[in-house]
């Protein structure tokens, strides 16, 4: 099990210099890892899905990033920042219900999650100039 732990560490590393490549990679040996094991730490699988999924959505593979964040809050139902990112990438959409579910659920979660505010205020405000205008 240490070995996956250094992996996870390792994947955190290169996430956090932008190797993404390289942390993706590590991401998803550790995910594949824990599915064979089945002995890892909810949030620690979560941390890899959000983790990965960022880099997804960085590269703008939103429908695959929207995957592992759902995957992340499947392992870990509180944590906040997978609820929050999957609500970006609704917003993003246009899909204003479901961006403002997850950024509610992220502030249930964390109230004082000052971004899931401001990007809810933003969503709803959105919402009523798409209704005002019609479309």
């Amino acid at each position: 099990m240490e070995d996956s732990s250094q992996m996870l560490e390792e994947a955190h590393y290169e996430f956090n210099k932008r190797n993404f490549k390289q942390a993706e990679e590590l991401y998803t040996r550790f995910i594949s890892s824990c599915f064979q094991s089945r002995k890892c730490e909810a949030g620690k699988l979560a941390a890899a899905y959000n983790n990965r999924g960022q880099i997804k959505y960085l590269r703008v593979d939103f429908n695959e990033a929207v995957e592992d964040y759902t995957a992340a809050i499947e392992a870990d139902s509180q944590f906040e920042i997978p609820f929050y990112n999957r609500g970006l990438i609704h917003y993003r959409l246009g899909f204003f219900d479901d961006a403002k579910s997850d950024f509610q659920r992220a502030l249930t979660l964390n109230p004082e999650f000052v971004d899931a505010k401001v990007s809810l205020q933003q969503t709803l405000l959105d919402q009523h100039q798409k209704k005002i205008r019609g479309y």
